[in-house]
C-alpha cells in the first residue's frame, strides 16, 4: 500500500467522521483506529488534612469533583428488541438502487437470512441479512448515510 492511500484513508475517515477503518486485500491487512477521551469513573475525593501545631494559612479551594460518566443502558422500550447492527464501515442504503422501494419498512415482517439493506464499502454493495425472525420496530440510521461499524442499524421485535 502506498503513503498516498493511506492518506486518502486518512482524509476519507476525517471527511465521514469515521472513528475505526478497516481494510484487507491480497494478504495485506490495516487497520485505523481513533483514540477515545478517557472518562472520570467516579468524582474524586479530597484527603483529609489534619492539623498539628500553630495554624497556618489556609489551604486554596479544591477543584469541583468530576462528574461521573452514567452507564450507558438500552432505553426500557427497546430491552425485548433485537438489534441489527452494521458489521462494517460505510454508506448505508435502503434499496437496491434510487427510487427503487426499499427493502424493508417499520412493521415489516422479516425472516432469517433476509435482506434488509446494503452497506457499500470501498465500492461493494454488501447485504445486511436478518439474523431474526421477526418485525422491524425502528429504523435508526437514514438512507445514504455513513455508518460505522457496530452503529445500529434496525430494531426488531423477535417472533416467539
Amino acid at each position: 500500500m502506498e503513503f498516498d492511500e493511506i492518506n486518502r484513508i486518512l482524509e476519507m475517515m476525517r471527511e465521514h467522521e469515521l472513528n475505526e477503518f478497516e481494510l484487507e486485500r491480497e494478504g495485506f491487512k490495516i487497520r485505523i483506529k481513533k483514540g477515545t477521551p478517557v472518562h472520570a469513573s467516579a468524582p474524586y475525593a479530597v484527603p483529609m488534612v489534619q492539623q498539628v501545631g500553630p495554624p497556618q494559612q489556609a489551604p486554596a479551594a479544591a477543584p469541583p469533583p468530576l462528574e461521573a460518566v452514567p452507564n450507558p443502558e438500552p432505553p426500557s422500550d427497546e430491552v425485548d428488541f433485537a438489534i441489527v447492527k452494521s458489521p462494517i464501515v460505510g454508506t448505508f442504503f435502503r434499496s437496491a438502487e434510487p427510487g427503487a422501494a426499499p427493502f424493508v419498512d417499520v412493521g415489516t415482517n422479516v425472516k432469517k437470512g433476509q435482506v434488509l439493506c446494503i452497506i457499500e464499502a470501498m465500492k461493494l454493495m454488501n447485504e445486511i441479512d436478518s439474523e431474526y425472525d421477526g418485525e422491524i420496530v425502528k429504523i435508526y440510521i437514514e438512507n445514504g448515510q455513513p455508518v460505522q461499524y457496530g452503529e445500529r442499524l434496525f430494531a426488531l421485535k423477535p417472533n416467539v
